[in-house]
């Protein structure tokens, strides 16, 4: 990609990588920032697409083997599943045979340690959303400071070009924050979604099991 300006003396061309490197040394956080922000936003896609990943007949394996009784075999069919709903079912399985009030409250507990566990590092991608744009607007009144310093400095008539890299500064360093800033709160939202939708899951599948509990065993 190429930005086109037009100087005096003919038409000259600034790739995009150049005009980031005149962005000056704040550009140095905000690329660590984007660096965390892809690195978060690609580890939380990819760990709540695999926890989303429940067999199909997963349920209906688990129902019939609880109530013809073959609870370690329904155990094993758990363990060998690794979806936050398999590890809730699996607690659930583990407390049989104690009062229904203690299943429901391991398998809310085992619930509330999955969802940690999804949720995790989706708050620093929010922090991250915030603070890219506040570095870059930082950036704006360091490079608008150094264009006034040159211009206190300069006798007689100032030239463009001496105030050029201050001014660099200011409109590159806002643009990338805010770039920065935009795609890690549609990163964020997007992930919250998900472990939204894959919380709900998990709660159905651990009232369905609490509720085939008070079915009759064959």
């Amino acid at each position: 990609m190429l930005l086109q300006i037009e100087p005096v003396d003919g038409l000259e061309t600034i790739s995009v990588l150049e005009l980031l490197l005149n962005g000056g040394f704040m550009m140095i956080p905000i690329l660590l920032l984007w660096i965390g922000a892809i690195y978060i936003f690609v580890e939380r896609l990819l760990l709540i697409k695999n926890s989303s990943k429940t067999p199909i007949d997963f349920k209906d394996r688990i129902r019939s083997m609880v109530l013809s009784g073959e609870v370690d075999g329904a155990k094993l069919l758990c363990a060998q599943t690794d979806t936050p709903v398999a590890r809730m079912i699996e607690k659930g399985i583990s407390r049989i045979g104690s009062p229904l009030k203690n299943i429901e409250v391991s398998i809310e507990n085992t619930g509330k340690i999955e969802i940690y566990q999804l949720e995790k590092n989706l708050s620093m991608l929010a922090t991250i959303s915030g603070v890219a744009p506040m570095i870059g607007f930082l950036g704006t009144v360091t490079g608008m400071i150094q264009a006034f310093i040159a211009i206190a400095q300069e006798e007689g008539a100032v030239s463009p070009k001496l105030l050029s890299s201050g001014i660099y500064e200011a409109m590159v360093t806002t643009a990338a924050g805010l770039f920065v800033g935009i795609l890690a709160y549609l990163g964020y939202n997007y992930l919250v979604t998900r472990v939204q939708k894959l919380v709900h899951k998990m709660e159905y599948s651990a009232i369905d099991f609490v509720d085939l509990l008070q079915e009759p065993q064959k």
